[in-house]
């Protein structure tokens, strides 16, 4: 530029916009929070009339402690799932919710009572209650202002609480319904059970360590006359602690038995030249190992079939033991089980019923309960007092040692079987192991008295969909239920299809009462066991309403409930207190049915939970709702999997690889996390950690780029400017296009849950179709067009991305996408999050002329592939300097080129097409044949405004400029 020429640069129409390029969003995001408190957002668009309803149920979290990166993930999908269906259209509720019963509040009461010396039994147990309520309240303040500062919309002033009076109430009223129609019962079987927490647990109380265990071969003599008296049945445990509770040995009849001999026996070795063991054939050389015994040691005398095998009684090995009392004396049931596996252990299974589900279900159905059941372990985990040798002895500590659990039972156990001969080896094993997912001990299998839901037995109501809760709920699965992802079905199913009767009562004081009565001296199985009347419940239902279910603790209680009717006297009141997947399985009639932002069927569209929910509150709220609805209280259910490290490692405070979401948000802000959420599949398990957020924020960053040039593109922009699109520009017009695709795709997305897919097209179209290619064409006619049509056009298309990419991005970056918003529609009131995503109309659809130009832009990836090595190459530093000539072998691509200003598109000053050969020395592409570029540098001179390379600048009234741009500057 010459003295004499003027600087441009001021009429250009370059952006301008306040909106910054550094979000600051850890220190701006509570700022918005803020407002939308102030404007009442959610409550603004419950104003929307004429909507379908759209309900997400949220189920509960535990009220006992800060969030990790598993609830904000889980609060995010839900969050995004309710934003998005309400920008759809629909009135999209989210009404939060806490669970508030149970054991881990329990527990820690319980504790602040030890550090004090204090018995909590020794406590009023109202007071008790009343702690364990407020200590719930407190963390519930707390959860809820984290909840909030990750951006989750919902209806924060009035969430659900199962530990409100209402919810009490209707969680009795739900179990009444059970005892009403016959589904509830008493039984003593074998539960899972916590000698730590005193309590029966739940499939979804437990989770699973691995555990060193003792293992027994333990020798039960034949007491059969024949043949095989005297010899031994040898059986193989992990429990040595169930041996004085065994009733009974089981064998396969279908697997090959054979009776061994020990002829000759090395030192320390607990088996004795002569003796004989009965073993399956597949097993003894393992067997004998483990006794010590080498191959030349022993030998097999014959073979035993299954029927001499069904002819034999046993004794069991403590039976005549000196101080025994005659406590084993009796002999041992024997007899075949299809549940005996060859595939480890000796062929025989040892059976405890009162400690294993599989022993108990088969003498139930053999009608020998009475026969085989026993109580001797107690509910702290130790033998009965009065138990020969063992009274007194514990399963577990009260305390790990070094994180040990063993107790001293098994060790006495192993110490007296040895004592009497009855030990042939023993060892230890690795395996996994249930243990109580609160106190981290292990569990054990324990017969006791528990109340359980039949899932069997018709459970009245509405049949439609079978008249059993187990059928209802296989129906619902299988055709009613959609599940994200598929393989959700299949395992709640498989779950459904196998589990027992429902546990529904636990051995403690925080939570609702099993609110039933039980006739005194009646056994369970009578039909006068069960107070079955409906005053009687109205009562309680009633009482609870205006106490909570502290009014079944207090005093005079049962009187009061009964009422005239019945003399307290002759009932037992029960206070045992529901399994807390009731109070949550219970959820869709207190918050769904009964609230005004519910649905009055119980119905929800979605429950979105983690994949261990299949387990856990999936499947209580299928029963539940089959046992009182008749069906499956949900439409959809939407699965996500855990949280894991970078390196695929569960995360865990002694290995300090724990993600936080709260120093997340401080570091980078709620929407970098909520981007996170977004960009991964959450179907699966997850990975976050430092380099994964680093990417997310890069990928953040870019977004952020495209919405800043919209904005300082749109400063100019009014209705006024607005063309219609026939009358577009061809590039506009397939912008449009693929606008009308992405807009479908999006709202596919959305409806289907899939987050990752709706973010990735959108980001992918920001970047490849608007960056790279739309803006970075643009650019030149935005900022040096002037009040052209094609300026007015490009700004229309702006306007149109500008309130799709901000409505579409809403649910996902709640934050950011507010911040663009008003950064163009400033306003007391305004906020994208009040607004729809515009509906697109079907006639921006054009495939022709999307086909047409996907062959313009392979044409243009050589032009621009081919410039970037002579910029690399030093040749030229900006494409505006060259004019190359392009060779076209495909005469429709050349046509279609020859239809648009193709040296506009390449952001090339000049460009040449043409039919001829392509040239030896012309550019290609492997990927992009009949496509050859030949450089050229263009000629004239630079004008002074737009920067092209054109003859005509000098030429014209204004100096250093191109017709073009002189005539912009008339």
């Amino acid at each position: 530029m010459t003295d004499q020429t003027p600087d441009y640069k001021d009429t250009l129409n370059l952006p301008k916009t306040d909106f910054p390029m550094r979000a600051g969003l850890p220190t701006r995001e509570p700022e918005w929070l803020a407002r939308w408190e102030k404007i009442g957002i959610y409550d603004r668009l419950r104003e929307k009339e004429g909507r379908q309803s759209f309900v997400l149920h949220d189920g509960p979290p535990y009220a006992n402690g800060h969030l990790h990166i598993g609830h904000a993930l889980n609060k995010t999908i839900k969050d995004m799932i309710v934003r998005s269906h309400q920008m759809m259209g629909y009135d999209s509720r989210y009404v939060p919710g806490w669970d508030c019963h149970g054991l881990p509040i329990e527990w820690k009461i319980e504790e602040q009572y030890r550090a004090k010396g204090q018995n909590k039994d020794e406590v009023d147990v109202v007071d008790f209650r009343q702690e364990c309520r407020k200590f719930a309240e407190g963390w519930i303040d707390i959860q809820r202002e984290e909840f909030k500062r990750l951006g989750v919309t919902g209806n924060w002033a009035d969430p659900y609480l199962t530990m409100d009076f209402h919810a009490e109430a209707v969680i009795a009223a739900e179990f009444q319904k059970f005892l009403m129609n016959g589904t509830l019962y008493q039984g003593s079987k074998p539960v899972m059970w916590s000698p730590i927490e005193q309590t029966a647990l739940a499939e979804a109380e437990v989770e699973y360590h691995d555990k060193q265990s003792f293992t027994i071969w333990v020798k039960f003599p034949v007491a059969t006359e024949g043949d095989l008296k005297g010899a031994n049945v040898v059986i193989w445990t992990t429990t040595p602690w169930t041996i004085p509770s065994n009733k009974a040995v089981v064998y396969g009849d279908s697997f090959a038995y054979g009776l061994y001999e020990v002829t000759a026996t090395p030192e320390e070795c607990w088996a004795n030249v002569g003796d004989r063991f009965i073993l399956a054939d597949k097993l003894a050389g393992d067997v004998m190992v483990r006794a010590r015994l080498s191959d030349d040691q022993w030998k097999r005398v014959r073979d035993v079939s299954a029927d001499e095998l069904a002819g034999l009684s046993l004794q069991h090995p403590l039976a005549g033991a000196e101080g025994a009392n005659g406590e084993w004396d009796d002999l041992r049931d024997f007899r075949a089980a299809d549940f005996v596996t060859d595939e480890e252990g000796t062929g025989f299974v040892h059976c405890a019923p009162s400690h294993g589900m599989e022993e108990y279900e088969l003498y139930r159905d053999l009608g020998m309960l009475d026969q085989v059941i026993t109580y001797n372990v107690m509910d702290d985990g130790s033998f009965r007092p009065d138990l020969p040798f063992f009274g007194g002895k514990h399963i577990l500590r009260s305390k790990p040692k070094k994180g040990d659990w063993e107790g001293d039972a098994n060790a006495a156990v192993i110490d007296k079987l040895i004592e009497v001969g009855g030990l042939l080896a023993r060892g230890r094993i690795k395996h996994s192991y249930p243990h109580s997912w609160r106190s981290k001990a292990p569990v054990i299998y324990r017969n006791t008295p528990q109340w359980f839901a039949a899932i069997d037995v018709p459970a009245g109501g509405d049949d439609t969909y079978g008249k059993t809760i187990r059928e209802r709920a296989l129906t619902s699965i299988d055709q009613l239920v959609k599940f994200t992802p598929q393989t959700g079905r299949n395992r709640l199913h498989s779950m459904i299809e196998t589990r027992p009767d429902w546990v529904l009562s636990r051995q403690r004081a925080w939570g609702v009462p099993l609110t039933c009565f039980t006739k005194k001296g009646a056994p369970p199985t009578d039909e006068g066991f069960l107070l079955r009347d409906e005053a009687v419940n109205a009562r309680i239902v009633e009482a609870f309403e205006a106490e909570g279910a502290d009014a079944w603790y207090k005093d005079g209680a049962k009187a009061r409930f009964l009422g005239n009717d019945y003399d307290p006297e002759e009932w037992d009141q029960v206070f045992d207190v529901l399994d807390v997947w009731f109070d949550s399985g219970s959820t869709h009639a207190f918050v769904l049915r009964d609230r005004p932002d519910g649905v009055p069927d119980q119905i929800a569209d979605v429950y979105m939970e983690g994949t261990d929910q299949h387990r856990g509150w999936f499947h209580s709220s299928l029963l539940q709702g089959c046992g009182t609805i008749g069906r499956a209280p949900y439409r959809n259910v939407v699965t996500h999997g855990f949280t894991l490290d970078e390196k695929g490692n569960k995360m865990s405070k002694s290995l300090g690889n724990t993600i936080v979401p709260e120093e997340v948000v401080k570091q980078y802000g709620a929407d970098i996390l909520r981007l996170w959420v977004a960009q991964t599949d959450y179907t699966a398990d997850q990975r976050i950690g430092p380099e994964i957020l680093k990417g997310v924020a890069d990928s953040y960053r870019r977004l952020r780029n495209t919405m800043r040039f919209m904005l300082g593109s749109l400063a100019q922009f009014d209705e006024s400017q607005r063309v219609a699109p026939a009358d577009m520009p061809e590039l506009e017009r397939w912008v449009l296009h693929r606008l009308a695709e992405l807009d479908q795709k999006v709202r596919d997305g959305y409806k289907a849950f899939d987050f990752q897919g709706v973010f990735s097209a959108i980001f992918n179209f920001c970047t490849v179709d608007l960056s790279a290619f739309y803006f970075d064409i643009r650019k030149d006619v935005l900022y040096c067009d002037g009040e052209s049509a094609r300026a007015h056009a490009a700004r229309t298309v702006l306007d149109i991305l500008f309130h799709r990419l901000t409505t579409w991005l809403a649910p996902i970056l709640v934050f950011t996408m507010e911040d663009v918003w008003l950064s163009r529609f400033p306003g007391e009131l305004s906020s994208v999050h009040l607004q729809d995503i515009p509906e697109t109309p079907a006639d921006w659809l054009d495939e022709a002329l999307a086909a047409k130009w996907a062959m313009i832009r392979r044409a243009r990836r050589v032009v621009t592939a081919a410039l970037e090595i002579q910029r690399a190459d030093k040749v030229i530093g900006a494409s505006l300097e060259a004019a190359p000539v392009v060779h076209v072998r495909d005469a429709d691509m050349l046509a279609a080129l020859k239809t648009v200003d193709f040296a506009d598109l390449c952001i090339t000053s000049a460009i040449s097409l043409t039919n001829d050969p392509l040239p030896q020395e012309a550019f290609r592409l492997p990927e992009i044949e009949g496509v050859g570029v030949v450089f050229e540098k263009a000629e004239g001179e630079k004008c002074q405004r737009c920067w092209k390379i054109l003859p005509d600048v000098g030429t014209h009234s204004h100096p250093g400029v191109c017709g073009r741009c002189d005539d912009a500057l008339v």
